[in-house]
């Protein structure tokens, strides 16, 4: 037939026309909509239908088990009935029966409503219903059989919230409250196949017309081949289908060549732990998922199904026995494949080196247990950025193949490949490959495959890519007839061969042909989502403080083990309490993407892990002073592995507290100081601090005077400036540094010896000297500690994103005068405090405190008082001021407060600036086991992309022979840009959670500058000596090792009994280059009485290191992340000593297998 003379009937069929080769262009540039494409032939996807039997309900807010929901009070209910609100659920019961006249032939419980719904049938879940995921039927019988049951009950189960959760006005808005939900349809129908194949092959064809492009061949042919179908096929009479079923065969039929590139299909599934619905909702999601899953693999044999997160595999065996074992039994015959390793998938950047370790040893040993193999592919498609340390990791944990494809999502730079290699920090290579599609969500369209052989950026160095279909975020997966598209295009001329494959294969064939594949060094930086650096500040400071304390009660824990042979090492209630801080590591919970319910139970996850982690530091404490001789009192407990002297507030009789100066050994512990010892002089400088006041008058010791205080003229009472080991210090007069004189505007001067610290009247950093050099930090004309308020309006992702046009709205916070006030004034400890109004609505209140032998200055905004600190109940004593709850019995001239920040804005982001004199084109950034380098200047758009970078517990600014750092306890956000060091503090974003980071907020942050090592100073880190320095090194300065003393405070833990008299110490390091970061009892319970230990080279060089123990050990080996051992690896034991080599930034671990002390 003439293609300029086109039938009535194919007009019907194609948008009213049929389309000649002259109008092929336009066409092709035209939105095709298949649903009036095929207005003739979709009403018939469906026959006859009937309503069902009764329809009744049950409304209730909790998520019940299907045993107790179905023996609540059902009420008569009809389609079209409102239930709700949002995060309810409505449980129906369907009784139907199925009209005898459809033997034969397929039947459909057809269900549609605007809530995730899951079917019940005979106790057990068999089929998730979404509208959103195109899955609103659900196959009663296949065939139905003369012999099956007519007569059905089901139950359905809906959530009150779709797949994206409830979202007020958009998908990213916080929930609405009170939205309303309905079902729209419920009955029966007959479901014809026959018009479903020829919808798919219309598509596809019609898919390749448009794709293709007017210039190609296979695209006419496509296209005239639709035309046949239409022609030759009548939607009233079915018996003409199979001729049209016969042209679309001999179209696809004729195959592609051996060089076609091939297109690795994986069904997926990707389903936020928790993002716009909370945690509970996320169980039932995987239920409605990965029970469609199963139906698709019986019913399709060739179909894979991968699988990542051990920790929804969790709640499924919990929740839903039956369907975990269907998993079960699907992935031993090879079609349900988990992947991944990890316990969830993770956020990329914030986690410690430690948590990304647990996750792999969570997850992997989870596999290994319910599956009998361990993953071999790391498998993070969706999180917000890759830190450099990852390829050593997944390597340490049995993983050399990765994949993703977040940084798809770049808004500036275009990343350069798909297929290549990753070079970590520390020179570990792992393959990695991001589907050239860009997405892990692809429905089987013909655009969709031809976009992934289009936007390879490989071409020619490898021939195979993935693609991953199915509905993801909220869940859903694969459908029926994305199976279908998928196989109908197998092997077709034209276009991509696609496989039903699996990641094993898929990395297989890459591995065969990597010959030529580029490397990428360093870390995979999303230029997109900077704001989750910041975001949900409350968070944030939960996983930084719970890390913390897993660490320490990890090593108090393995040390009462080692010394105790009735000690219980609490492995199970350890493995809950990571677990749970895992989970909240998920990549929309800790970087801050997340609605107000996931929020809250974030913060409920942290406040049971401190709780139940303060028992168990106490249980371990008992344990350590079992059997002592010594009187009671305090154990003092120092978790770094280097001696460290530090100022404490103890404990004195009736609720006051006092400073004290107190040493402690390297991963050990001490005896507090009695309170009326005294220890030897000592050269060691008191903190003196002085105010301006008046014209001519300064503020001494309490008291005001003519003039600056000069040598041997300390106020009464200063010279006893503190307590160092077992007693009090004196200081000899004359022996110290004064500072200058400063104008009367009420500035103070806090002066340590090693640092001076000049405040300006509203408490910005006018001056901070290193006194031995005199070098000034803070650039001329400029000052730090400068609060700054950008407005924070992001084109779309409001938690997510921080755009760069914000720097153009820069606003400096300007304080009031003579807000400064002295706090405690001297000897062991100065401080002063202000207060700064930030806007009409928020404040914040600050003290800066400089301790006596400290080389950084701690800017304290965390709250004296007990109320949101999270610390442990028996007091952990940050070395930073009053215990909570508690005061020191300290004179001051005014009343200190809380310092604090009160924070109530909209769309603004509070930051804070140390302008430094220093230049340098790169500043250096800590990341998990080690630091990298990151430009300071926007040379190119790579550079400006970086305009807000994350970083840990440090970053640096240095040059040739001096340096300045900046430390924090609990922020990630930061950026140095020229010689402006910016720590990014609050967001007041408002979607998805309205109310984000509104409230009161507690950190710390701490300024330290450097400029040679600290041999000079011999009572800060006291530890063996350090190697000779190159000048202005931040490594040698111990830039490092005060970041980790800041985050790890000295644990003053009260001994139920008598406390050990002396001194102790477990291990110590011959290198400050090498940090012990671990020590914990090993996973496999055959070595209960076996430590584990990590360590890492944090210097960036080659070094050997001699490990000590005072631990009786009787073997040491070498081993894995995984805690498997090294054939290879013993290791020969010295005088308690070991010998470890180190490349730069290597991680290493060993098992110490302990010998049974006798108690």
């Amino acid at each position: 037939m003439c293609c300029e003379a086109v039938g009535q009937r194919s007009r019907r069929w194609i948008e009213g026309t049929h389309v000649s080769t002259r109008r092929l262009g336009a066409r092709v540039e035209t939105k095709w909509s298949r649903a009036r494409a095929y207005r003739p032939l979709s009403p018939r996807l469906f026959g006859d239908s009937c309503p069902v039997d009764a329809l009744s309900s049950f409304l209730t807010p909790e998520r019940l088990p299907y045993e107790e929901a179905i023996q609540q009070n059902f009420s008569p209910a009809q389609v079209g009935d409102s239930f709700g609100p949002t995060w309810w659920t409505c449980w129906f019961r369907v009784e139907l029966t199925i009209p005898e006249a459809w033997v034969g032939q397929e039947v459909h419980l057809r269900w549609e409503s605007d809530g995730e719904g899951l079917v019940w049938r005979d106790g057990e879940p068999v089929q998730g219903l979404t509208k959103e995921g195109e899955k609103t039927s659900y196959v009663l019988n296949e065939r139905l059989g003369e012999g099956d049951p007519r007569s059905l009950t089901l139950y359905v189960e809906v959530a009150c919230s779709g797949l994206l959760g409830a979202g007020k006005g958009s998908m990213i808005a916080a929930p609405d409250p009170e939205k309303m939900f309905q079902v729209s349809r419920a009955e029966l129908a007959v479901f014809h196949q026959d018009v479903h194949k020829l919808l798919v092959v219309l598509e596809l064809l019609l898919g390749m017309a448009k794709g293709l492009g007017e210039d190609n061949q296979r695209s006419f042919q496509a296209l005239y081949t639709a035309n046949q179908m239409v022609n030759v096929c009548d939607p009233a009479q079915p018996k003409t289908f199979s001729v049209a079923q016969a042209l679309a065969c001999q179209f696809f039929g004729q195959h592609g060549g051996e060089s076609q590139h091939t297109l690795h299909a994986m069904g997926h599934c990707h389903i936020d732990t928790a993002w716009l619905w909370p945690f509970e909702e996320t169980v039932r999601k995987c239920a409605r998922s990965w029970v469609t899953a199963v139906q698709l693999m019986e019913r399709n044999p060739e179909f894979i199904f991968v699988c990542s997160q051990a920790q929804q595999l969790l709640w499924v065996k919990s929740h839903y026995p039956g369907l975990y074992t269907r998993l079960q039994e699907f992935a031993c015959c090879g079609q349900f494949v988990p992947v991944g390793g990890t316990w969830v998938e993770m956020d990329g950047n914030l986690p410690s080196g430690e948590a990304m370790v647990r996750q792999f040893l969570q997850g992997q040993n989870f596999f290994l247990q319910e599956f009998g193999k361990m993953c071999s592919e790391f498998w993070l498609p969706d999180t917000f950025g890759y830190s450099a340390q990852l390829p050593q990791i997944m390597l340490g944990c049995g993983i050399g193949r990765f994949l993703t494809q977040k940084l798809s999502w770049n808004l500036v730079n275009s990343f350069p490949h798909h297929t290549f290699f990753w070079e970590g920090l520390d020179g570990s290579r792992v393959l990695t490959h991001f589907p050239p599609g860009n997405s892990y969500g692809m429905q089987g369209s013909v655009e969709e495959v031809l976009k992934t052989v289009t936007n390879n950026r490989d071409k020619g160095r490898t021939n195979h890519s993935a693609f991953l279909f199915g509905f993801g975020d909220g869940g859903g997966g694969p459908t029926q007839t994305m199976l279908d598209r998928l196989k109908r295009l197998g092997n077709t001329d034209g276009l991509p061969r696609v496989q039903l494959s699996s990641p094993g294969r898929l990395f297989s064939a890459l591995e065969s042909t990597s010959g030529q594949l580029c490397t990428w060094v360093g870390e995979l930086f999303l230029e997109l989502h900077n704001g989750t650096y910041t975001s949900q500040a409350q968070i944030k400071k939960g996983n930084r403080e719970c890390e913390r304390i897993l660490h320490d009660v990890e090593l108090l824990s393995s040390l009462a083990l080692a010394r105790s042979a009735q000690f219980l090492y609490p492995a199970a209630q350890l493995q809950c309490l990571w677990r749970l801080l895992l989970l909240n590591q998920f990549h929309d919970v800790v970087p801050g993407s997340c609605i107000q319910l996931v929020a809250e139970d974030a913060m409920c996850h942290y406040k049971d892990i401190r709780s139940h982690g303060n028992k168990l530091l106490s249980t371990a404490a008992a344990a350590l002073c079992a059997g002592e001789p010594g009187p009671e009192g305090l154990l003092v407990v120092n978790t770094l592995p280097w001696k460290r002297t530090e100022v404490l507030a103890l404990p004195k009789p009736g609720g006051a507290h006092s400073l004290a100066l107190v040493t402690v050994p390297s991963m050990g512990f001490a005896p507090a100081p009695a309170p009326t010892s005294l220890q030897p002089l000592v050269p060691q400088q008191p903190v003196f601090v002085v105010q301006e006041v008046s014209p001519g008058g300064f503020r001494w010791g309490g008291d005001v005077v003519a003039a600056p205080p000069q040598r041997g003229s300390e106020p009464a009472g200063l010279q006893q400036v503190g307590r160092r080991g077992c007693g009090l210090l004196e200081a000899p007069a004359g022996s110290v540094s004064r500072p200058p004189p400063t104008k009367p505007d009420g500035s103070v001067t806090l002066d340590n010896g090693i640092i001076r610290v000049r405040l300006d009247p509203t408490g910005r950093l006018s001056s901070l000297v290193l006194v031995a050099s005199g070098r000034e930090a803070i650039a001329e004309g400029a000052v730090g500690n400068q609060f700054v308020l950008f407005d924070d309006v992001p084109l779309y992702w409001d938690a997510w994103d921080v755009m760069d046009y914000h720097l153009e709205t820069r606003r400096p916070v300007l304080g009031q005068v003579r807000t400064l006030a002295v706090g405690t004034e001297g000897g062991l400890r100065g401080s002063a405090w202000f207060l700064l109004q930030l806007s009409p609505n928020s404040r914040l209140s600050q003290e800066v405190v400089l301790d006596v032998g400290c080389p950084y200055v701690r800017f304290h905004t965390e709250v004296a008082g007990g109320q949101g600190s999270g610390y442990l109940p028996w007091m952990r004593l940050v070395g930073m001021g009053p215990a909570p709850g508690l005061s020191l019995s300290l004179p001051s001239p005014h009343p200190l407060p809380c310092p604090q920040v009160h924070w109530h804005e909209a769309h603004k982001f509070l930051k804070v600036e140390f302008p430094a004199r220093v230049q340098s084109p790169q500043a250096t950034y800590e990341i998990q086991f080690g630091h990298l380098q990151r430009p300071t200047h926007y040379n190119t758009s790579w550079d400006w992309a970086r305009f807000e970078v994350w970083t840990h517990r440090w970053m640096d600014l240095s040059e040739h022979g001096f340096g300045l750092a900046l430390l924090n306890d609990c922020k990630y956000g930061a950026s140095v840009h020229g010689n402006v060091l910016s720590l990014s503090l609050l967001r007041a974003p408002k979607a998805p959670d309205a109310f984000a980071d509104m409230g009161r907020h507690e950190f710390t942050y701490a300024l330290m500058p450097h400029k040679a090592a600290w041999e000079r100073i011999p009572h800060f880190l006291p530890c063996a000596p350090l190697r000779p320095a190159s000048p202005g090194s931040f490594q040698d300065a111990g830039v490092i090792r005060a970041a980790y003393t800041l985050n790890f405070p000295l644990l003053a833990l009260p001994a139920p009994g008598p406390a050990p008299a002396a001194a102790w110490s477990a291990f110590s390091l011959s290198t400050p280059a090498v940090v012990l970061e671990t020590v914990k009892q090993a996973e496999a319970p055959a070595e209960s009485r076996t430590l584990l230990l990590r360590l890492y080279e944090a210097y960036g060089s080659h070094v050997d290191c001699w490990l000590h123990t005072s631990l009786l050990v009787q073997e040491a080996v070498l081993c894995d992340f995984l805690e498997r051992r090294d054939p290879a690896g013993q290791l020969p034991l010295s005088d308690a000593s070991l010998k470890l080599t180190f490349s730069p930034f290597q991680v290493r671990s060993l098992l110490l297998v302990l010998q049974t002390p006798s108690d």
